[in-house]
């Protein structure tokens, strides 16, 4: 019986000893996972922040593109014919956009070439260039 009673309470001394340990893992297991979830949720959060700036910036050089065309479209001058061709270079850019592809590679390269093109116009068309100019008064546009 003393055999008996020793072997109970070795094991009970190395549970109590393991506990620390036990308690460490369990706890690192509990963190990573709440971290990760986290991290799921700012990610995503910071994701739909950044695509609701960018679709509002799409969106506005596509209106400004569509008023261009609209209203160089009936002239003949060949100025206004020079410009009304950036304008269709303009849109063609944007119509190309891949909206449906949230994890497009070229992301950033093709909105630089739109931006590019959307300054180009703008100096064509001896208007503002900076889109910030366009929104910084609009309630609607802020986030």
């Amino acid at each position: 019986m003393a055999g008996f009673s020793h072997n109970v309470s070795d094991d009970l001394f190395d549970s109590i000893i393991m506990a620390d340990d036990r308690f460490h893992v369990d706890g690192y297991h509990e963190g990573f996972e709440e971290g990760m979830q986290q991290g799921l949720i700012e990610g995503r959060n910071h994701g739909m922040l950044h695509g609701a700036k960018l679709s509002a910036e799409v969106s506005f050089y596509h209106g400004f593109a569509l008023t261009w065309k609209c209203l160089l479209q009936n002239t003949e001058d060949v100025k206004a014919r020079k410009r009304l061709k950036a304008v269709e270079s303009l849109n063609a850019m944007i119509q190309k956009f891949p909206y449906e592809d949230p994890q497009y590679e070229n992301l950033q390269e093709h909105m630089e070439r739109v931006r590019a093109k959307f300054r180009q116009v703008c100096s064509l068309l001896s208007v503002a260039a900076d889109f910030r100019e366009y929104v910084s008064g609009s309630e609607g546009m802020s986030f």
